[in-house]
């Protein structure tokens, strides 16, 4: 069996040449979405990146937290906002994060300020699921395996009901030899302490993690392993693909109220 080439498996930028054109339409329909949905800002720390933009719903009930990808170094959730679409039709709130990036801080200052951030959200008074893309799937599944009260007394044990992870990574090991790792810096001992895989499985909760159809085996491999490992200990857990999505497309059915994405998130806000 020939090894890996984790360089190959998880350079999508590399893997998929027209993602410039599919970030610059991000970019347009995001600014497009805000403009149509002025969001409410929101603050959860000192720093300038340290936002909540918050796309109100006209409907009592949990807020559906859609964190941003990049691999921790790069956008900001200004190019997600249009991701708050579909759920909006739906009545919905959505809040939509930003963080700070690597090398600036570390992964573990970012699930830090995610945690800040999903503390700030329940002010409001409402439970969350937390979805997200990419690294952003790797903080939702962080999100939902983070014990509440001992992170904060106030706070309830189920602040977060549940986590959707689209294309997310769960086992960063597999990044410390590849060119993503050199904004990141971790050691093998850091990418597998900030690796949620590895992290006490929130039995109770409920998780889905799904994939672009069009990605590379090691993005399936993760996604299936987590959902396997955490299932066994207790998670609702569930495996999906979006057919024929590459990892710059599977999040596109988060903007369509019609998508089975955002009808399943819409029926984990139910449970």
């Amino acid at each position: 069996m020939s090894e890996i080439d984790y360089e190959v498996e998880y350079n999508n930028r590399a893997r998929v040449p027209e993602n410039p054109a599919l970030m610059a339409g991000w970019a347009r329909d995001a600014a497009a979405y805000r403009e149509q949905h002025p969001p409410r800002r929101l603050s959860y720390g000192p720093g300038e990146r340290n936002v909540i933009d918050l796309f109100q719903g006209d409907r009592d009930g949990p807020i559906v937290v859609f964190i941003h990808g990049g691999y921790w170094q790069a956008l900001d959730g200004s190019s997600s906002s249009h991701c708050a679409r579909g759920l909006n039709g739906h009545g919905i709130s959505v809040a939509v994060p930003s963080y700070d990036l690597c090398p600036n801080v570390s992964i573990d200052d970012i699930i830090g300020e995610m945690r800040a951030a999903c503390r700030e959200l329940a002010r409001l008074g409402r439970p969350l699921v937390v979805s997200g893309h990419s690294a952003g799937g790797h903080l939702a599944a962080c999100m939902l395996a983070t014990d509440w009260p001992a992170y904060d007394a106030s706070l309830p044990g189920k602040l977060v009901r549940a986590a959707y992870a689209i294309s997310g990574l769960f086992e960063l090991e597999p990044l410390v030899g590849t060119s993503i790792n050199k904004a990141l810096g971790l050691d093998r001992a850091a990418a597998r302490a900030a690796s949620p895989l590895f992290w006490t499985a929130p039995a109770g909760a409920t998780l889905d993690a799904v994939v672009g159809g069009a990605e590379s085996a090691e993005y399936h491999r993760q996604s299936r392993t987590i959902v396997d490992v955490w299932g066994g200990a207790g998670v609702a857990t569930r495996f999906g693909t979006v057919p024929d999505a590459n990892h710059f497309t599977a999040i596109a059915p988060l903007a369509d109220p019609a998508s089975a994405i955002v009808a399943r998130l819409k029926q984990l806000t139910q449970v």
